[in-house]
């Protein structure tokens, strides 16, 4: 794939209208937006300042990270605490998220999203109070492993690292999640599967492939 720089503001800019333009695959009043990487990639930032952009174009967004939807440590750490695998396939609670977050979207849903469930500082349930995502809003998801599910996305974007960016840019306490990651580009190929791949090496120079 060929990429070119680009600023983050420029690429906000592309993605934001990007969305205005294309209607939800399910003809349902709600566009459901990933925004995928590696917590090196830290990907909170871009899926923030996009929701910003959207909202200034008056459009409801309602911002949701994957931390927010871990499963228990019993179950996380079923295997120990440092294994990948585990990391890759059990962490988070992908049935939360179709219950709580991608369900109430559908056709005819409510609207109403639960924008977190597990608090991992106390493992304790969050009780937060469910959201209302006005017809026409925006869901922007964010975090890693989010492509590979069958999440009903009507965009995705990668933030993909090199393996070498990747390695430098994780913390040293969780370099253990690196094979995780390599599963991911072998299993799932998220450059392939994306709509948009944005290169963040270099955080201060990102690259992308466009809008296709």
């Amino acid at each position: 794939m060929r990429l070119e720089a680009i600023t983050w503001d420029r690429l906000t800019e592309a993605l934001a209208e990007r969305i205005l333009e294309t209607e939800p695959a399910d003809g349902g009043p709600w566009s459901r937006v990933a925004v995928d990487g590696a917590p090196a990639a830290g990907t909170a930032g871009p899926a923030e300042a996009l929701a910003e952009a959207l909202r200034i174009r008056g459009r409801s967004v309602l911002v949701v990270g994957t931390a927010g939807f871990l499963r228990p440590a019993s179950l996380r750490y079923e295997y120990g605490r440092e294994d990948p695998d585990a990391y890759y396939s059990g962490w988070f609670d992908t049935g939360a998220l179709w219950r709580e977050v991608f369900g109430p979207l559908e056709p005819g849903g409510s609207g109403r999203v639960l924008p977190d469930l597990w608090d991992p500082a106390t493992d304790r349930a969050t009780r937060s109070q469910h959201r209302r995502l006005a017809p026409g809003g925006v869901l922007v998801l964010h975090g890693p492993l989010l492509l590979g599910h069958w999440f009903p996305f009507d965009l995705t974007v990668h933030l993909r690292l090199s393996p070498g960016a990747l390695r430098r840019r994780t913390d040293a306490g969780e370099l253990w999640t690196l094979p995780a990651f390599a599963r991911y580009e072998d299993e799932v190929d998220p450059v392939a599967v994306a709509d948009v791949v944005v290169r963040a090496d270099d955080p201060r120079h990102p690259a992308w492939g466009g809008l296709g």
